[in-house]
């Protein structure tokens, strides 16, 4: 164990010195001033800002609300939706104040030895429009809020003191969900000498493996000249494995090829990483040294097999995911994002899509390392609009610039194992359609030709018709599962990707009775059934999906709309006020679980057994009448009993979608007490059970972090689930009490979530009404170690307290 140690400090040691002594990234995370409204003379280097608002970045603007239904409101008919007579549509794009303009300014010191060097400025998203000035001169301008792009700011440096300004604009009906507003994603100053590694201008991939060696190509781009590059690899413990020198480049290339020997192969089950370091060197000067972390693994697309990771044929258990954090907005958070991906784990997901945009840096890192496949999309609009004022404006001028960057930005990331360039694009229908479809996809193969590229398609008829679907590697299909023989007939790739699937919708602990299966069905207080049963006109409930991904083989996998919920779009209730945000989700927006994630697990976590009861048990003014109890559970069948007495045994059956993947007692009749579900074996032996109890009323606040000990960095978050129980410890599933919460020592209170899509509550408030008997308190670390305390209050309630620790 020591050894291990002392070769990690040596690696990191090494690791550090070649990058410190090459280059200098500086992240301006801090120090920045921001004010809504448009500034003639803020890019002036003299401009007082003084009374702006300090901030940090990222930040969102926009999810500080308040919530409006005039922020959003529009007369249209979604076509894509199947709707022919326009509309008013209110929470399209989540009510919240995201239109306009806003400008953010921030001053920066380089160090001394800056002068003569070449400096970039890299933002990672910027919503939207970006105009970027330097020190009053403007050095560059991007147009797609959801992709990353840099500047050569070397002309536009001084000695001392910089000044940076930075424009956004969103217009008016320029998005169909919420795409926040602002620098809300990272932005950094990278300072390197001429001499130097491009940027984004590694790629690594791994065109060999065995078991006993794999062959690791390496392709670098540098300025300068009579360069040599050293390239080292290095296993995940930092123990130094093989390296090459080259001094032969082919143009501005270096080509190198390093054997890793006895690979540890990159799956979602074991995902491996190695790590790169490429110095370039001038005589026997360093002058530049990058580190790249990468993943031996090998995918292969087949007919009538379907994809294969690493020799195994693996299918797409995943999940659609907008970019949005729930009660953050879009500011991105790698705590959020990593409790994102446990949840999906604990699922048995094993793939995330990108929907309908460029992920976040974060995310693809957190994917390489937890394991997860990854869809990485890039636009929801082509050359025909959607909306007044989206990508179409933007496409010709920047589409190949906007995929060029998302590619070469993300291309070493083995989690990533195909590209889409587009989602439900009007340009499916006619023969310029499918023109556009070809240009695009070239320019995925040019940039990288070891991943496929796909497209979600909801016009599937037009598709087989044109040529479209035809020519694509993968052809996607959203919903549309009538379809799925036919388009697999008629498209000559031999496989069908669910490119994204079901759209059922559900509120979190609300049940309707009595129970239908039906499309569009609303109720007037704007929630709809969980008991999974209800989808919208052009979707399906899970079951029917799931029928295809068993059943034909040819069928590659699915990712379902959505993981959670997102901010914007709240089908069906688009026409009703307040709904500010989606019903989609297998987790709610606060994250938390509704009853169809467990429908999910049951099918797709193989590790772990599942059994879990719905509805809940408190239904006072329902006694004797007839209240179904279903359960989701990866056992073939189980016994009911109310209050001990027997439901009888029912078991799955391929007689109907639902029998086949759900456990269903239609006639229970309501009464107080305990239902109890026993798991039985194939041979009747019971093996599991569950049970909910009726509660009393609401007596003590309870309080679960996800984690108890973060990172004192300014930026880390735990998040507190907080639930109310009766005086027998028994959860109250309907409780709605309001609630205030206070944080004090080294953290601060972040904001809070319920999950609840017509709540107008600010997140950011200290306040906040209970949903369904639960909501999220998130608590931020400050830059401070120690001890940081939530207390949360409601009348007539024992108060709930916890401690958590933050660590440097």
């Amino acid at each position: 164990m020591k050894k291990l140690i002392s070769i990690l400090v040596i690696f990191l040691v090494f690791t550090q010195m070649a990058l410190s002594q090459t280059r200098e990234v500086k992240v301006l995370d801090t120090n920045w001033k921001f004010q809504k409204g448009d500034f003639a003379d803020a890019p002036k280097v003299n401009f007082n800002d003084s009374k702006w608002e300090s901030v940090t970045v990222p930040h969102d603007w926009a999810i500080y609300g308040p919530f409006d239904k005039n922020v959003d409101i529009q007369n249209v008919a979604i076509v894509q939706n199947g709707e022919k007579i326009a509309t008013e549509k209110t929470g399209r794009t989540g009510a919240l104040p995201h239109i306009g303009t806003a400008w953010y300014r921030n001053k920066f010191t380089l160090p001394k030895d800056s002068k003569g060097k070449k400096i970039l400025l890299l933002f990672e998203g910027a919503m939207s429009e970006p105009q970027v000035y330097l020190n009053g001169k403007k050095v560059g301008e991007w147009a797609y809020g959801y992709n990353y792009f840099y500047f050569d700011v070397s002309q536009f440096i001084q000695e001392g003191e910089n000044t940076l300004s930075v424009k956004l604009t969103n217009k008016e009906f320029a998005s169909r969900w919420y795409p926040g507003a602002g620098l809300y994603r990272k932005v950094s100053v990278i300072i390197k000498n001429n001499e130097s590694i491009d940027q984004w201008g590694q790629f690594v991939t791994t065109p060999f493996i065995s078991a006993e060696v794999a062959k690791v190509n390496i392709k670098t781009k540098a300025s300068g000249e009579n360069c040599r590059l050293v390239t080292t690899i290095f296993d995940a413990e930092g123990k130094k494995l093989n390296s090459e020198e080259s001094t032969l480049q082919f143009g501005k290339e270096f080509d190198q090829n390093i054997k890793v020997e006895k690979p540890k192969l990159w799956s979602p089950e074991t995902p491996y990483l190695y790590k790169a370091v490429s110095q370039l060197y001038v005589g026997k000067e360093l002058k530049d040294a990058i580190s790249t972390r990468f993943g031996i693994r090998e995918i292969k697309y087949e007919a009538n097999k379907g994809f294969s990771l690493n020799g195994k044929v693996t299918k797409f258990k995943g999940v659609c995911l907008h970019h949005d954090l729930g009660p953050l907005g879009a500011a991105v958070n790698k705590a959020a994002l990593r409790r994102q991906m446990v949840i999906l784990k604990d699922l048995g997901c094993n793939a995330i899509r990108s929907s309908h945009n460029m992920p976040s840096f974060e995310q693809l890192e957190l994917a390489d390392e937890m394991g997860f496949l990854f869809l990485a999309e890039s636009f929801d609009e082509w050359a025909k609009p959607k909306v007044e004022n989206g990508y179409h404006r933007f496409f010709e001028e920047y589409a190949e610039k906007d995929i060029v960057n998302l590619v070469q930005a993300t291309r070493n990331h083995p989690s990533i194992v195909m590209w889409s360039s587009g989602n439900e694009v009007p340009d499916q229908w006619g023969e310029v359609g499918v023109k556009r479809a070809k240009w695009l996809q070239e320019i995925f193969h040019r940039e990288d030709p070891t991943r496929p590229v796909t497209v979600g398609m909801d016009q599937v008829k037009a598709t087989m018709e044109s040529g479209f679907g035809a020519l694509l590697d993968i052809p996607g299909l959203n919903y549309r599962v009538h379809l799925y023989d036919e388009a697999f007939s008629k498209f000559p790739q031999g496989f069908i990707l669910g490119s994204e699937t079901a759209s059922t919708v559900s509120s979190r602990g609300i049940y309707k009775f009595p129970i239908v299966q039906e499309k569009d069905k609303q109720y007037p207080d704007f929630q709809s059934s969980s008991y999974d049963l209800e989808a919208c006109s052009w979707s399906n409930v899970p079951d029917e999906d799931f029928v295809l991904q068993d059943d034909k083989p040819w069928v590659i996998g699915e990712f379902v709309w959505t993981g959670f919920d997102y901010l914007g779009e709240p089908t069906p209730y688009d026409e009703s006020w307040p709904s500010r945000s989606s019903y989609f989700g297998i987790n709610d927006l606060a994250g938390l679980p509704k009853d169809r994630y467990y429908l999910y697990r049951s099918r797709w976590n193989t590790e772990k057994s599942t059994l879990h009861i719905l509805p809940h048990w408190n239904w006072e003014g329902r006694e004797g009448e007839t209240t179904p109890v279903f359960v989701y559970t990866n056992y073939n069948s189980a016994e009911l009993f109310i209050n001990g007495k027997s439901m009888g045994v029912q078991k799955k059956n391929k007689n109907t979608p639902q029998n086949r993947y759900r456990l269903m007692w239609m006639d229970v009749k309501y009464e107080p007490g305990t239902i109890k579900v026993v798991a039985l074996d194939d041979n009747g032996k019971a093996v599991a059970e569950e049970e909910v109890k009726t509660a009393g009323k609401p007596y003590q606040i309870v309080l679960e972090a996800d984690r108890k000990t973060i990172t004192a960095n300014g930026e880390d978050i735990s998040f507190v689930t907080v639930s109310v129980v009766d005086k027998n410890g028994i959860p109250c599933p309907t409780a709605t009490n309001q609630l205030k919460f206070k944080v004090s020592g080294a953290g601060t209170y972040r904001a809070a979530c319920n999950g609840d899509a017509t709540s107008l509550e600010m997140f950011h408030k200290d306040t906040m009404k209970l949903f369904s008997g639960k909501l999220v308190v998130l608590v931020k670390s400050t830059t401070t170690a120690g001890d940081v305390q939530l207390e949360v209050n409601g009348a007539g309630l024992k108060r709930g307290k916890l401690t958590l620790e933050s660590k440097k």
